[in-house]
């Protein structure tokens, strides 16, 4: 079995710790716990780190083709490993959940997310597993663009990295059981 947990976000310092970026920041908080390191692969289109885990080769991936076209990188990958679709899980920031709220999906629309809508034109199907990072919406008279492209303030900071803990204590849990319905069950909230 293989399974690959991809994070989304933006690369270059330029994007880092933005709230776009929360996936990332998901996936480096894991690799960082199992002690790992990405290492870039040009012909992937993304950062790449991987280990065992209970006889199970675990792929970590962050995508460097920038958001809106994740899907790129995630079916090159899915295809050259011959990963399946119900192997995969993507973590990603959402607009229309509090700051730090998480929310567990096995499938889904993209909800205007452009790195999701990506993932599901290349892959041909809005069934995959999902773990959303809420970032909430913009302040009043902030664009979208510039909320989601900025980095959190100090008080949700520290709400994100409660979030991030939690999200890391699933991950750890769903590659135990490889029961995603479990792992949403405990951790959803």
């Amino acid at each position: 079995m293989v399974k690959m947990i991809v994070g989304l976000g933006n690369p270059g310092s330029k994007y880092s710790k933005t709230k776009h970026n929360v996936g990332f920041m998901a996936i480096d908080k894991l690799a960082e716990d199992m002690g790992l390191s990405f290492s870039e692969d040009k012909n992937f289109k993304a950062e790449i780190t991987s280990t065992f885990l209970n006889n199970e080769k675990i792929y970590l991936v962050k995508p460097t083709t920038f958001m809106n076209n994740s899907g790129i990188a995630v079916r090159a990958l899915m295809t050259y490993y011959n990963i399946s679709t119900c192997d995969i899980i993507v973590i990603y920031d959402d607009l229309d959940m509090a700051v730090g709220k998480i929310r567990f999906r096995q499938k889904g629309s993209a909800g205007g997310h452009n790195g999701i809508k990506s993932i599901i034109n290349h892959l041909g199907t809005q069934e995959f597993d999902r773990i959303k990072i809420g970032i909430g919406r913009p302040k009043h008279g902030m664009t979208v663009i510039n909320h989601v492209l900025g980095k959190f303030d100090p008080d949700d900071g520290i709400t994100i990295e409660n979030a991030l803990y939690k999200v890391n204590k699933a991950l750890y849990h769903y590659l135990e059981t490889r029961d995603f319905e479990d792992t949403m069950r405990r951790y959803n909230g």
